[in-house]
């Protein structure tokens, strides 16, 4: 992510303060949000099922590109090179492992099959190996340099192009993908809410109508990569068109929406009802009874969605 910040180029000097301050906040955010998530992995048990593994492997992906993102010192050859490469490396194994999570989410529901643990060698072949190869592919195709207080790729056509190849195909790639994942997701279950209209088992029309209610959140997750990292698109394609103007607002939501990414995934993937429920039962289980008192209807819990997790594999 941190080779996107050439867009800082031909801007003033005022200018470029405010595009790091705004890209440092959304990067900070975003380290925070999947920190947590990682940091609720490691301690609560109960959520190393394989579904929440992929969040996990997310937000770890999340975590380190927001880190990468932040730090970077262009006068020094060697962090200038280890920022752009990592957050490159990271940003992309974000989008890849989205795509696993709707894999997952499509071999389950659709395709009724329980073999989705099975997978977890292939992901990490193709999640890591994409990203690495991407990654290579920009080394090679790139001459580095500094940008006021970024690291990037070059501001010439070929290095452009080997940035869009590199980064823009496997993101709009996990975006398309995503997509048709979460629509044929979508027309899976709202087949199975209309057949229970008409049964009469009163429990079947509940568990469908939770289904429906999940899915509906469900239909926004394509949604985050798109809110993202549109406006980057749009910028670069203006960069390569009209490489002599920049839009100064355009570079703004660029690197506000992209350093964003982190804490949107964190919160659509990572606070889901199994995350919610372990945190309130360790919230139960060590507060003072005065402090539990202050929260009564967070303490108590609430029904539990069928989320992500619960219309996977039962105990994977």
């Amino acid at each position: 992510m941190a080779s996107t910040w050439a867009i800082s180029e031909g801007l003033s000097v005022k200018d470029r303060r405010i595009l790091a301050a705004f890209s440092t906040t959304a990067a900070t955010l975003s380290l925070a949000g999947s920190a947590f998530i990682v940091l609720c992995y490691i301690l609560f048990k109960e959520l190393r099922k394989f579904s929440f593994k992929l969040v996990f492997f997310l937000a770890l992906s999340d975590m380190f590109c927001s880190f990468f993102s932040i730090v970077g010192d262009p006068s020094n050859g060697l962090f200038c090179y280890a920022q752009d490469y990592s957050a490159h490396f990271f940003c992309i194994a974000s989008f890849l492992w989205t795509t696993t999570i709707a894999f997952t989410l499509h071999r389950t529901v659709v395709k009724h099959k329980t073999d989705v643990e099975d997978f977890g060698s292939i992901f990490h072949l193709y999640v890591w190996g994409t990203s690495f190869g991407m990654t290579v592919l920009l080394s090679i195709g790139s001459n580095y340099g500094q940008s006021g207080a970024w690291c990037w790729t070059g501001s010439g056509k070929k290095e452009k192009v080997v940035h869009l190849i590199t980064f823009y195909t496997p993101l709009w790639g996990a975006i398309l993908y995503n997509g048709l994942t979460y629509y044929q997701v979508n027309r899976m279950l709202s087949n199975a809410t209309r057949m229970a209209v008409g049964i009469s088992d009163s429990s079947y029309r509940l568990d469908s109508g939770a289904g429906r209610k999940a899915v509906n959140k469900w239909g926004y997750y394509p949604l985050i990569l798109i809110g993202s990292w549109t406006f980057a698109t749009i910028n670069r394609i203006f960069d390569f068109v009209y490489p002599e103007h920049k839009i100064f607002w355009l570079s703004l939501a660029d690197v506000w929406f992209a350093g964003l990414m982190g804490l949107f995934n964190s919160i659509a993937y990572g606070l889901n009802s199994s995350v919610r429920r372990a945190i309130t039962e360790r919230l139960d289980l060590y507060l003072p009874e005065k402090v539990k008192s202050l929260f009564p209807q967070v303490l108590k819990g609430q029904q539990q969605e069928q989320e992500l997790v619960s219309l996977m594999v039962e105990g994977q």
